[in-house]
Parts: structure tokens; sequence; C-alpha cells
């Protein structure tokens, strides 16, 4: 590991001008991503920017049913949040899954959203990745590419997003607060993160030196019917080879409201408007939840290796749907 420069900021203002003037200077969170990165020489940083003590640890209850999350609240503070577990269960379960329990203690809500890909290639600096090197090419388009996406990838990176939180989030249309050296902003959720077109290096739209303040999560209220399910190659800290949050809305037998986002098939979560908008209206049958999910899955460019993501994302999501009214029936 590079030496580095250590410096803990005393506000926000403060850690985004500190950060915008230093092209090798980055967030310190809770560490869980970035040092391994550091560890591998894959991230270079020469101050890190220690925001751990900024007066953004809560998770605030509104009056208007909505959630206000602070960027350095813990995961696993957020799974076990009243609130949370009560309004948003899908958000709580999305957080159980991911990692250990020694991992969700140290993780923040800002540090989840800003993982990087799990990408074998990115990891490994011996070989070309588009992500960490723009230009040398992309290792994975004929390597290993089992993990990785189906949809929305380019020449250019077919990495994935490994955040289990950011998907239920998406789910939710949750906002990111920021901070920029222009001032603050919201960006939704659904638009924070970047597909990879031509730079796949441009992870988020955040200006550069942009810290995460918040993620607001607005009222739902049928979102107390709601599930995430992962699929992963054992049972517990194993990043997801598919994934899916639902929530569901039924008036009588059809579906008045979902609200649906998939996990681990592209560089961002991926929220299916085309399957929810083909499910307002329908029967909630398991018929229309295969209909719907498999137009949304039509355009799916599967890879060598990873094809059976398309049938294991339909089926985890129509066993999710399906789950859902059953419990709205019993």
């Amino acid at each position: 590991m590079r030496g580095f420069r250590y410096q803990r900021a005393t506000d926000p203002a403060d850690a985004v001008r500190t950060v915008a003037a230093e092209p090798d200077a980055t967030y310190l969170g809770g560490g869980t991503n970035l040092v391994d990165l550091m560890k591998l020489n894959v991230q270079r940083p020469r101050l890190l920017v220690d925001v751990t003590r900024l007066p953004l640890g809560s998770v605030e209850p509104l009056p208007d049913g909505s959630l206000r999350i602070g960027a350095t609240v813990r995961n696993a503070d957020l799974a076990a949040h009243p609130a949370v577990r009560r309004d948003f269960p899908l958000l709580s379960r999305a957080l159980l899954t991911a990692a250990s329990g020694q991992l969700r203690n140290m993780a923040t809500v800002g540090g989840n959203l800003l993982q990087r890909t799990r990408c074998l290639y990115f990891q490994d600096v011996g070989r070309p990745c588009n992500k960490r090197d723009p230009g040398s090419g992309c290792s994975a388009l004929d390597g290993q590419n089992r993990d990785l996406a189906i949809l929305g990838w380019s020449p250019s990176c077919v990495a994935t997003h490994p955040s289990d939180m950011a998907v239920a989030l998406a789910a939710l249309d949750a906002r990111v607060e920021v901070l920029e050296p222009q001032g603050a902003r919201e960006i939704p959720l659904t638009e924070f993160h970047r597909l990879p077109g031509d730079r796949p290096d441009q992870e988020t739209t955040m200006a550069p030196g942009g810290l995460i303040t918040g993620v607001r999560v607005p009222a739902l209220p049928y979102a107390r019917r709601s599930t995430y399910r992962k699929a992963r190659d054992r049972a517990s800290f194993a990043f997801a080879v598919g994934s899916v949050a639902v929530a569901l809305d039924l008036d009588g037998a059809l579906v008045r409201e979902v609200r649906i986002a998939f996990g681990a098939v592209a560089h961002k979560p991926w929220r299916a408007r085309l399957a929810e908008e083909r499910l307002r209206g329908r029967p909630a049958t398991v018929e229309s939840f295969v209909l719907a999910v498999d137009e949304e899955l039509a355009a799916a460019r599967p890879l060598p290796h990873n094809g059976f993501k398309v049938p294991l994302i339909r089926n985890l999501t129509v066993r999710a749907l399906a789950e859902l009214v059953e419990e709205a029936t019993r």
C-alpha cells in the first residue's frame, strides 16, 4: 500500500472543499471497500478525508411518512431501525443479505452507494480494465463474465454494481442528497449511477469532489408489502448473482401499483419500468408477472457465461410478486 495523508473533516463544506482541491483525495467512511482496493493497488489516493465524525449519522422519520437517512448511518443500524423494518421492509432485508454482520457494523450508507464493482479484472491490476485504466480495454468481454451484466452494458465495460441496498432504494424512488462544490442538490437514485457508455470510469452523476450527505426515501404506504430476494453462490457473505426488490399494491385481484428493481444485472441498479407499466391494472397472477418481466428482459444481451441470469431474474421476480399477493390475501 502506498503512503497517504489523513485528515478528519470538521464539516461537510470543509470536506468538499478539501477533496475538490486535490485530485488524488477521496472520502473515507467505513472503509470496507476502499481499504481493500488500496491494498490491491486499484485505488491510490494520496489524501483520505475522514467524514465519519460529520453530523450525518441519524435516521429521521418525517411527518409526511418519508424517511431521511444520513450518509454515515451504519448499514446494521439502518437495517434494524424500527421505521425501516415497519415501513420499508425490502430495504431492511436487502441490507441484511449484504456482506457479514461485522462488515454491516462498519459500512456506511454513503459508502454503500459508492462501492465499486467486484469484477475480477477491475481488481487485477495486471489485466486491462477500462473502468480502472480508461482506454486499456475490457478483459471481461471475452473472459470470465459469469457474474457480470446482461442489461445496459457497452463494449467498454460489462461490470455490475454490487450494492443490495441501492437496488431497494431504486425501487423506492429514493433521492440522494449531495453537497458539491457548486452547492447542494438532490439526485434521483435511478439517475445517480451511470451506465458505462464509453466512460465506465465515471460511475456517478455527482460533480468531482461531491459528497453524499444523505438519502431521502419518500412516503410509499404500500411499501409495507415489499420484499427483497437475492440469489448468490453461498448462503452468506456473498455478492448477488441476481436480485430483485419489489413492492406491490393490489386493488382486489388487480395490480394497482408496483415497484420493481433488479440487481447484479447492470452497471447500476436496474429499475424495471417497462415491467411495472405492463402490470398496472392487470390481474395479479403468475401469468401476468411472467409476461411483464419477460418484456423487461427482452432487452437483455447475455454474455457467453451468464445467459442463466435471464431465467434467474424472471423466476426471482415472479416468486417475489406471487409471495406478496399471497401475503395480501391471507
